[in-house]
């Protein structure tokens, strides 16, 4: 089945309305310029070092989470961050969080 990506006019709720244990991580927009995606991570959940090919922002909706680039960065409710395209990255859930990441391409 294929993966569904919002449409331009087209409204999602990023709320979590769910217990923890059932939200998902899930694309949002998919395009040839611009990615966005919720992340959604269970406490002590890790992504492990990475990074991408454009710049990116990561807005914390809920929870708090560490992000490890040359040094740690504690994310909460309501903090955003980028990240230059190509930066080195990984994120610890210090509790059950979720996530706005967007990545705009060149």
């Amino acid at each position: 089945m294929a993966l569904h990506h919002l449409g331009p006019g087209e409204i999602t709720s990023l709320s979590s309305g769910a217990s923890a244990g059932e939200r998902k991580t899930r694309a949002l927009v998919k395009t040839d310029r611009f990615e966005a995606a919720q992340l959604v991570l269970n406490a002590r959940d890790q992504i492990s070092g990475h990074s991408v090919p454009g710049y990116a922002t990561l807005l914390c909706l809920e929870g708090a989470v560490i992000l490890k680039l040359g040094k740690e960065v504690r994310l909460d409710a309501g903090n955003w961050l980028y990240l230059d395209r190509g930066e080195e990255h990984s994120l610890i859930a210090i509790e059950d969080s979720s996530l706005v990441l967007t990545i705009l391409f060149e």
